[in-house]
């Protein structure tokens, strides 16, 4: 039987720590080879874009998630999920709320395996729902002791502030300035929709972990190149996605593709991550493909559990 996930059932089952765990285990399966995890394709229809991204954990499943560019207000991703001995569709999910959340949970790995150990303060740019899950899964593998938000509106980013004391126990307050939000900082989320630079590297203190979430292009970007120039330590999901992005992304131009390293070798310790406490680590995030699926296959796993 096809079971059906909305975003209700999807928030009520997946809390962090389940989420994180199952992208953690994504990433790894990536490097080792047994998820299958292509670049995106896209097929443009005049005015806009379907875009497809899938994955086969082999011998258990394959899928796909599929989104579109067109921009209308309610527009909704799918992602399904095959059983890969018969083929049979074991689970649909319809909405935003699985997608969003995969993201933030490969954050929670990226931090998990890059920050400090005793990172505890965090500064986010960006008030919408990446900027959210990212600080929800940064919590639940570092014990945060402040987070600084700040995003161009003062009402959405107190709103986001007051929902961090709220859902996540954390004290939280908005800045008005961007600098005011990160600096200090010991780790730092970048989810913002600004195609030009909203942090400076200088403002960072030594030791800071940035996660990156949104526009990381050479012809569009949230941060600069003297962001990747500071950074000690650089890593991605998806080195493969990294390098299909068209215009290239930033950390994949020549002059970084050789010090960007795959998250989920520095997982299984094939490539040191952070080696010192001072050092500066960027995860640039790209959103390995086969994860929605991963993570959807885990949301079963678990309903199937509880029933």
């Amino acid at each position: 039987m096809t079971v059906l996930y909305a975003d209700r059932d999807v928030a009520a089952a997946l809390d962090a720590a389940t989420t994180v765990d199952a992208m953690r285990a994504a990433v790894l399966a990536a490097y080792e080879g047994r998820l299958i995890a292509p670049p995106r394709a896209t097929a443009p229809l005049g005015g806009g874009r379907m875009v497809l991204t899938a994955g086969h954990l082999v011998g258990e499943w394959y899928g796909f998630r599929s989104y579109d560019t067109f921009g209308h207000p309610q527009g909704e991703q799918l992602v399904v999920l095959h059983d890969a001995r018969t083929g049979a569709i074991r689970a649909v999910a319809v909405g935003e709320e699985l997608g969003s959340r995969r993201t933030g949970g490969l954050g929670g790995v990226a931090v998990d395996a890059l920050a400090r150990p005793d990172a505890a303060s965090l500064g986010v740019l960006g008030s919408g729902a990446q900027a959210w899950t990212q600080v929800w899964a940064a919590a639940a593998v570092r014990p945060l002791r402040e987070v600084v938000v700040h995003s161009r509106s003062a009402a959405r980013r107190d709103a986001f502030a007051a929902r961090v004391r709220g859902e996540l126990g954390v004290p939280a307050r908005s800045a008005a300035d961007p600098g005011a939000a990160v600096a200090g900082r010991d780790i730092v989320v970048l989810a913002t929709t600004s195609p030009t630079p909203v942090l400076r590297a200088a403002d960072l203190s030594p030791g800071t972990h940035v996660n990156a979430v949104g526009f990381k292009q050479r012809d569009r970007s949230e941060f600069g190149t003297d962001l990747l120039d500071r950074a000690e330590v650089l890593a991605t999901d998806s080195p493969a996605q990294a390098a299909n992005y068209r215009p290239p992304m930033l950390a994949a131009t020549p002059a970084y593709a050789g010090r960007l390293h795959d998250l989920g070798a520095i997982l299984a310790g094939a490539v040191a991550g952070r080696t010192t406490a001072d050092q500066v680590s960027v995860f640039c995030s790209t959103g390995l493909a086969g994860t929605e699926v991963f993570l959807l296959d885990a949301l079963t796993r678990l309903g199937a559990a509880t029933r």
